[in-house]
């Protein structure tokens, strides 16, 4: 009998600070008494999932990207890489070809079209990515070099990493960058399903409606998750409700919560109504992986 792959959840927000790496952190515990657990940090700007497990200690390695290097001695100066760039990552000024390190994608068009291969690719530090595994779970964090300005590339390779090293999990939940720009598309791309993070406060429900509009446009299937619940501001339910966006958990308002997040603790049985609402999640996500199977 063959092993299924493992179900993607992606846990992703509109804006920063909503509790996405909260939410993350905890489903990844929760789940990972029951089941095998995958949990992916793609906010690589400034990954932190790690500090909510100090016993587990990461193993990185560095990844690189290609980027073109000019050679001042082939070069012909006939001005074809300047005028392939479509980033404008290639220039030629005068007698000099410039390469922007920062602009290239490392799509390879100016180094394979050069007709006297005098942009050769090189490596370049992209950033790093480290694994831990305790038991059920295992902890994946992509780190996006200091001063790099590009992170989808770092996104796509751990997604490609994962498809070799953690492919025996049962679940792999990605916690995202927050915001709809390209590296949440990166990053949920892989997903089965999309778990969104919001506030009852105006800020949350204008940036969930992105979030939500953005997501549509790739056809991934949400629900929501409403953090911080019991404020009194109900259009976020409302909204929800007219769009058809279940709300599977309203995590409580709660300065005990936020105490114990500040310092980095996962808040477990002492809290009963935060566990509660956790387990809304998973048994949410255990019965669309079913009915998706």
């Amino acid at each position: 009998m063959t092993t299924p792959p493992p179900y993607r959840i992606a846990i992703a927000s509109g804006k920063g600070g909503t509790g996405k790496t909260f939410v993350a952190v905890h489903l990844a515990k929760m789940i990972s008494t029951s089941a095998s657990c995958t949990l992916v940090d793609l906010d690589v700007e400034e990954p932190n999932d790690s500090i909510f497990f100090p016993e587990m200690e990461l193993e990185s390695r560095l990844v690189y990207k290609q980027i073109p290097e000019w050679n001042e001695e082939r070069c012909t100066l006939c001005g074809l890489c300047s005028k392939t760039c479509k980033f404008h990552a290639v220039m030629q000024l005068g007698d000099s070809v410039i390469v922007f390190n920062e602009l290239c994608h490392s799509c390879y068009a100016c180094s394979e079209l050069c007709p006297n291969d005098a942009l050769p690719m090189k490596n370049q530090t992209l950033g790093t990515i480290g694994i831990a595994k305790s038991n059920q779970l295992t902890l994946v964090e992509s780190r996006l070099k200091v001063g790099e300005e590009q992170a989808v590339p770092l996104i796509k390779k751990t997604h490609r990493n994962l498809q070799t090293e953690v492919n025996k999990t049962d679940y792999i939940l990605y916690d995202s960058p927050p915001g709809t720009s390209c590296p949440v598309v990166a990053a949920t791309k892989p997903a089965d399903l999309v778990l969104l993070v919001t506030e009852p406060t105006s800020f949350g429900l204008n940036d969930l409606k992105l979030a939500v509009e953005t997501l549509r446009k790739t056809q991934k299937p949400m629900a929501i998750i409403i953090n911080r619940y019991g404020i009194g501001y109900e259009d976020v339910e409302q909204y929800c409700e007219i769009e058809k966006l279940p709300v599977i958990a309203k995590i409580p308002y709660s300065r005990k919560i936020a105490e114990a997040y500040a310092l980095g603790h996962i808040v477990t049985e002492s809290d009963p109504e935060l566990l509660s609402q956790l387990k809304n999640v998973v048994d949410f996500i255990k019965l669309h992986r079913n009915e998706n199977a």
